[in-house]
Formats: structure tokens, sequence, C-alpha cells
């Protein structure tokens, strides 16, 4: 992500981009999902862990992480009333809500029917919409993903599931030659209105084949939207605006904060898909971040505020095309930025990032790999001298 912030010393020029607001869209109510039953722990976005009962598969035991013990504060939904979902749960929520209100909506992947998903995000959609609208897929990324392209030329709204996203580089092809281009190559005969999401970034001890970090990969697609969801409230409202898209987007979600859990509201509601979100103002120092990285940086915050600083932090939430309205007029008031994420090292600046390594299997080691919160608070000091 920071190579593409070479030009932020030009940043106090920006203007809005043109924007399509996804606010204007007509919202239709929707139910909620029905009730889940098995055991697993709850990872509050106050930072407390309860022992919960829900139906979730074994690999829910594998969620739990210190990563996102920590309030996210200013959430747009903290104070509203509401009800408490799961981050897993309210994606699976706006994806059933899209799929009441318009029947072309579908879903394919490996064992999103009845098994319900990796992470179940899909869990009893088979029993209620059939196993055509729920597709399950052999092991064949490739095959499936271009099967899903076909059916948005088609006039289809599909959402391919990749079972981790590490696996969708099988799909690079397809994504890139045929879903990011195909629009213009046709001469706008074509739209590709599809959604490819799935889990990624650094779990706990999931080895480096389930640890990728794809965002860069993508960033360099021309046609294709990415955004990254942080919240059970965004990850809701961009799954949503993802499947009403007229354009292919990649939703990126974060194995470690499935679990996280936050009240939404019960009206409908949508995201914008070009639009950061501003987690805590401030005027010091702009720290621009996304998805688990928010909660290393939330955490990084608190000890800088009680050491005098006052960091400013936005979830930049849209990988593909950035808000730089929001961004730019951030950093015209700080005149310092500070990108933290977890993608690799290479091809950052000024940025701190994963080491250029394969993420290693133990746990200690795995850690070190990756961005933790004190790194941030010396990153901060150092350029606020």
């Amino acid at each position: 992500m920071a190579a593409i912030f070479q030009g932020l010393g030009a940043a106090a020029a920006l203007s809005p981009s043109n924007c399509f607001d996804s606010n204007k869209l007509h919202l239709h109510s929707r139910r909620s999902l029905s009730g889940r039953k098995a055991s697993f722990f709850v990872v509050r976005s106050d930072g407390s862990v309860n022992f919960a009962s829900n139906s979730r598969g074994h690999k829910a035991q594998q969620l739990i992480t210190n990563a996102v013990a920590t309030k996210a504060e200013n959430s747009a939904a903290s104070t509203k009333a509401g009800h408490e979902l799961l981050l897993f749960e309210a994606l699976r929520e706006g994806l059933e809500e899209e799929m009441d209100r318009d029947p072309h909506v579908c879903v394919m992947g490996e064992d999103v029917g009845h098994y319900g998903g990796s992470y179940k995000v899909t869990r009893g959609l088979a029993t209620k919409y059939g196993d055509l609208r729920v597709l399950d897929t052999p092991i064949a990324e490739n095959s499936f993903t271009g099967m899903g392209i076909g059916a948005a030329m088609t006039g289809l709204r599909p959402i391919v599931e990749g079972m981790n996203m590490g696996f969708l580089l099988l799909a690079f092809n397809q994504i890139s030659n045929n879903c990011g281009m195909l629009h213009y190559t046709s001469g706008g005969q074509f739209t590709i209105p599809i959604v490819i999401r799935g889990p990624g970034g650094v779990g706990r001890q999931l080895g480096a084949e389930h640890s990728q970090r794809l965002e860069s990969y993508f960033q360099s697609i021309p046609g294709i939207q990415m955004v990254a969801c942080s919240t059970p409230y965004n990850a809701k409202g961009l799954m949503k605006a993802a499947i009403r898209s007229e354009n292919p987007v990649i939703l990126f979600e974060h194995v470690l904060l499935y679990n996280l859990k936050e009240r939404i509201p019960d009206e409908e509601y949508i995201c914008n898909l070009e639009e950061a979100e501003m987690v805590r103002p401030g005027e010091h120092v702009t720290i621009l971040t996304y998805s688990r990285m928010r909660y290393h940086v939330m955490q990084a915050a608190k000890t800088l505020v009680n050491k005098g600083y006052d960091p400013e932090v936005i979830d930049i939430r849209s990988l593909k095309p950035f808000d730089l309205y929001t961004i730019g007029n951030s950093i015209k008031k700080t005149h310092r930025v500070l990108i933290v994420e977890e993608c690799m090292r290479t091809g950052g600046i000024v940025c701190l990032s994963s080491q250029d390594v394969p993420t290693p299997y133990a746990g200690t080691l795995e850690e070190w790999t990756v961005v933790q919160p004190a790194q941030i608070v010396t990153a901060v000091e150092q350029l606020c001298q």
C-alpha cells in the first residue's frame, strides 16, 4: 500500500475524487439470521473475552488473539440501538439480506454450501436458497473463479469465496486478465458485478501458505476495486455495497477478526466503497492503516496519548481507490504520516510493515514478523521529533 503514497508530499493540494455514492441507493429492511448453537470464545470490541454459545466449526477455536483486545473507539455503530453480531455473522447477515433482495445474487466456492464455509460465513444459506444459488465447487480456484466471472457477464451477481485468500493466486489470471479488463476490452458491452472475498492475513500459527497478504498483489490490476473490513459494522456495510456495485470488488477479511463482536443497527445500511473511516481525530501525526492493524494502532495510540502525543488514526478501508480527500485533509492538518500495514515490507516507503520472510509456524517467530504496537509508538516518536 505504501508505494501508492509516494506523492504524499503533494497531499495538501488533493481535492475530492468523484466517488460513487452508495448512500444514494434505495434501502429495504430485511430479517436477521436465526440463532446458532456451539461453544467458542468471543472477543468483544471493548477487549473482554467471553466463552459463548454458538454454532461454529472447529476452526473458530483458532481465532482468539490479543490483536483485537482493544476498544474500537468512535465506532459508527457504538452508540446506536441494534443487535450484537460477530464479524463473520455480520458478513453473513449482509449476504443473506442481499440474496433476499435480489434473486440474481449467488455464492460459489469450496465448502460454501452445507458445510457453511471454512469460517461459517455462508452457514445455513444452502438450506434456505438451494444448491444452485449456493454452489459447492471442486478444489479448483481458477475454474470456479472463471465460472463466476462468466456468470457476472450474463447478468448474475456472484460472490466467489476463496477458502483462503492465498489460494486465489491460482486464479490470478482470471482475476487480472478477465475480471479486471473485460469491461474495457469489450468496449463496455459487459459489466462484471462480482465479489471475490475470503479470509487472509497472519493468523495464529497457520503456517506460511495460509498467512498470505495479497493486497499488494491485486493493487496493480486495473478495473478492480478493493476494500478491507475491520469491524462487524463495516463488514456488513461493505459486503452489501460490494454486491450492489457494477464493478468487480475484492473484499479482504482477516482471520483474526471474525470473532470480533459489535452492536450494529437494526435498520439496513451500506458503507461507501470509496470512503475511509476516521477512527480517532488528532493533531500531531496521521496514521493510515486498515484491517487487523487498526487494532494494533489503537493500542499504540493509548500509549502515545499518555506520552503527550495526539495521533489521528484513519482506517483507509477502501484500498482501491484510496479516499484521497480524507487522507489529504488529515495530512494538511498534521504534516506527518505513518503507514501501518500487514503486507510485506518490499515496495513500501515511510511504512511499518511485515518482514520479507515467509510467515513462520512457531508462534514467537510469527509475532516477530508482524508490526507490533511498541514499534508504532517508536515510529511516531521519531516522526514527531
